[in-house]
């Protein structure tokens, strides 16, 4: 078993590399594995954070001189992260596990819609390019109140948190991608890292599990340029969505038929 988790973690991070959405492979592994709900969202998301930092890292010099944006996407995305995780180890292994199926679900639906929302949002800006200062003290509110809400989604599960994190910049007006990735990349390591030390610290993760995770993560990570040359990015995510519909069927069948 602890071969499949690793090659989920390495496949998790070819699939982030390339499209996002590695979380639909590494949670319903770890649960396969026979991981109690939140420890395996838990774990999961701990296995998440050294791809988030690296990504973060490598935007780091396309963010310079955002400073107010910044601290208006990482103050709620910390606060999120730490209240989302919280609520996740109180809400309890039996509830999470009945939620798995939705999750699952709901992230591989907000997958499926990336490339849409993206398009919205881009043609959104451009209709708005003309309009005075987009980042006032109101906008940079709005972008701090959806964040807020991201982050506790992202912190009480956190597949799909990318793709609405690049549609809420792009309707501040950003166009530059690579600035909007590392912003994103920015509140992903906020989410995931107070998340991941929340859930620490409440005895959630599978410590000798999430290592071994980690290292196949940052393995698929650096695979993942290469593979994306060859499998293509449209390939990947059609393979994405069909793991994704498929586990939350089999989370669902598995449900019904304990009860």
């Amino acid at each position: 078993m602890n071969a499949v988790l690793f090659a989920a973690a390495f496949a998790a991070g070819v699939v982030n590399s390339i499209a996002g959405g590695g979380t639909l492979l590494t949670f319903p592994s770890l649960l396969a594995a026979g991981l109690p709900a939140v420890t395996a969202n838990a774990t999961s998301t701990m296995a998440l954070v050294p791809g988030s930092m690296s990504a973060f890292w490598g935007y780091r010099k396309e963010i310079r001189g955002e400073g107010r944006l910044l601290a208006a996407m990482a103050v709620p995305s910390l606060i999120g992260g730490i209240i989302g995780a919280l609520t996740a180890d109180r809400v309890g292994d039996a509830a999470f596990a009945k939620l798995a199926p939705l999750l699952v679900l709901g992230a591989t639906v907000l997958f499926m819609s990336q490339d849409p929302i993206r398009l919205w949002a881009r043609r959104f800006a451009e209709v708005e390019a003309e309009a005075p200062d987009r980042r006032s003290l109101r906008h940079l509110a709005a972008v701090s109140a959806f964040q807020l809400g991201v982050a506790l989604y992202g912190g009480f599960f956190g597949a799909g948190i990318g793709i609405l994190m690049l549609a809420s910049l792009a309707l501040l007006g950003l166009t530059d991608i690579h600035r909007m990735n590392g912003l994103k990349n920015l509140a992903a390591v906020c989410i995931n890292g107070l998340a991941a030390i929340t859930f620490a610290l409440a005895g959630r993760i599978n410590w000798p599990i999430a290592g071994m995770m980690m290292i196949g993560g940052v393995l698929g990570g650096f695979a993942g340029a290469g593979m994306a040359k060859r499998l293509g990015q449209v390939v990947v995510r059609r393979l994405v969505i069909a793991i994704g519909l498929t586990i939350s069927a089999v989370l669902a069948a598995r449900l019904l038929l304990s009860q």
